[in-house]
């Protein structure tokens, strides 16, 4: 496995957690910290890993 398949593997994963988080935690009360905003925070994570993951299997073809 490339470094660039595991970027994009992981940004994935970390992308879909995310989303899930935010999608499903609505109503959840955790102390010291927001769900919904630990979701964004991991989209936003995972998005840029997956962006770097693609830069990576572009730049490697090139």
């Amino acid at each position: 496995m490339t470094r660039a398949s595991k970027h994009l593997l992981e940004g994935a994963v970390t992308l879909l957690a995310g989303l899930a988080l935010w999608l499903f935690t609505g109503d959840v009360e955790v102390p010291m910290v927001t769900l919904t905003k630990v979701g964004v925070v991991l989209m936003c994570v995972g998005g840029a890993q997956t962006a770097w993951g693609l830069y990576g299997a572009a730049r490697r073809h090139v």
